[in-house]
């Protein structure tokens, strides 16, 4: 609370913040949030998780990315053959052959960089690839 000092001639008032209710206030707020604390329930986040399918397609076109970003494609667990990132999605296209039913799954090891998977996707998904997954590994 404000003051009025008188010295002499003049009168001066002193401006000075009282601390003692502010204090006051925080304590209150404390306390209560220490008793409500522990009341108050941990949330459960439900991740998705992965599905089997029931049958495997009857063909597969798989994408893999390496770890020098060096792009092959894979057919039905042959033998893959290595290819540019320009001639991806004719090749695919190829191995399509009209049928947009048959699914691509893009593969890479941990250690390849995400950008690299996102360019892949993004080139599938401007040559009007509509079946597009990542591979993941299976536990257990």
């Amino acid at each position: 609370m404000a003051g009025v000092v008188s010295r002499g001639r003049g009168r001066r008032s002193i401006s000075e913040i009282n601390m003692v209710p502010f204090i006051d206030v925080m304590l209150v707020l404390l306390i209560i949030f220490m008793v409500s604390a522990p009341l108050i329930t941990t949330g459960v986040v439900d991740l998705p998780s992965m599905g089997r399918a029931k049958q495997r397609p009857p063909s597969v076109i798989e994408v893999i990315v390496g770890t020098d970003e060096q792009i092959k494609i894979r057919v039905d667990k042959t033998d893959p053959q290595p290819t540019t990132l320009k001639a991806l999605a004719a090749r695919v296209g190829e191995l399509q052959a009209g049928r947009a039913d048959v699914p691509v799954i893009i593969a890479g090891d941990k250690a390849v960089r995400y950008e690299s998977i996102v360019k892949v996707m993004d080139t599938l998904q401007k040559a009007g690839v509509q079946r597009v997954g990542l591979a993941v590994k299976q536990l257990g």
